[in-house]
């Protein structure tokens, strides 16, 4: 949700045969777009300006959850240190909260419901590993919600289980055996070359909290050393494997939700295209 901050139940309607296809990064970015137009037509309704955000503001931001293994993003960007600057100035800057900010108390609890809704918290969603998440049937967000997928409540709840799976999966393969022993020889590749961690978390453990922090040239000759070593230790290589299977055992243990979820991606495509295309954003 891209709105002022103060700083399973699932139903498909597919019948049984081939599970629905993942909709691509463009169309993907076309949902994204066409959300953001709602909710900016929502709050300019009710009063307030609201500045789309875009999907992805900086493109190079990458997560690597199990060891950077990209040794050419690490020669242009070592930890990423540049991007997450550039994210935080962005932030700084950003144009929504500026406007928010500057809002007089009242105003700014306005803008708040606006957006957000206000309580009772009615729809209700629970992850596979028991959180629950709540938010208001009303409100800008939910009311784009609404427009693009149909069902707030199914889409709320096939979303939460779908974005908690990453999570899941990452931890199950860091747990696991295979993943624990390949990092024995990327430790082993890493203490060859002067850097003596003991695993990509122990990496990030002592580099993030180390005073002074890591020149540029030291980070970024770190993060292609350790790209390097994942490579050529096959650390990289079993995590992919890994994570692919887990993925898709998970897909297959919460298919309901799964397949609800590109569904309603799927069919929010015709919506989206019209939205963007009357704001003259398509593309």
């Amino acid at each position: 949700m891209h709105t002022f901050t103060d700083s399973s139940r699932s139903s498909s309607t597919a019948v049984a045969g081939k599970a629905p296809r993942e909709p691509s990064r463009q169309e993907v970015s076309l949902l994204h777009d066409a959300g953001e137009i709602l909710l900016r037509d929502c709050m300019e309704r009710k009063g307030f300006a609201y500045q789309p955000v875009k999907e992805n503001p900086v493109p190079d931001a990458r997560e690597f959850p199990y060891v950077l293994d990209d040794v050419a993003w690490a020669r242009k960007h070592g930890y990423g240190s540049d991007i997450q600057h550039e994210l935080s100035e962005m932030k700084r800057t950003d144009a929504n909260q500026r406007y928010f900010r500057g809002l007089p108390s009242e105003r700014r609890a306005a803008a708040l419901t606006a957006a957000n809704g206000s309580r009772p918290l009615t729809v209700t969603a629970r992850t596979p590993d028991g959180m629950v998440y709540q938010r208001s049937p009303e409100g800008c967000q939910s009311e784009a919600d609404t427009t693009l997928y149909g069902n707030l409540h199914d889409w709320f709840q096939a979303k939460v289980t779908v974005d908690a799976l990453t999570a899941i999966r990452q931890g199950k393969v860091i747990a696991d055996r295979r993943f624990t022993e390949a990092v024995e020889p990327w430790a082993a590749c890493m203490r060859a070359a002067g850097h003596p961690y003991t695993s990509p978390i122990d990496l990030r453990t002592q580099t993030s909290s180390r005073r002074p922090p890591l020149s540029r040239s030291e980070e970024i000759s770190l993060a292609v050393t350790e790209a390097q070593c994942a490579h050529t230790s096959g650390l990289a290589k079993t995590a992919r494997e890994l994570d692919l299977r887990y993925g898709r055992r998970l897909e297959r243990q919460y298919q309901s939700a799964v397949r609800t979820y590109q569904e309603l991606r799927l069919n929010a495509l015709t919506r989206a295209r019209e939205l963007t295309r009357n704001a003259g954003t398509s593309s």
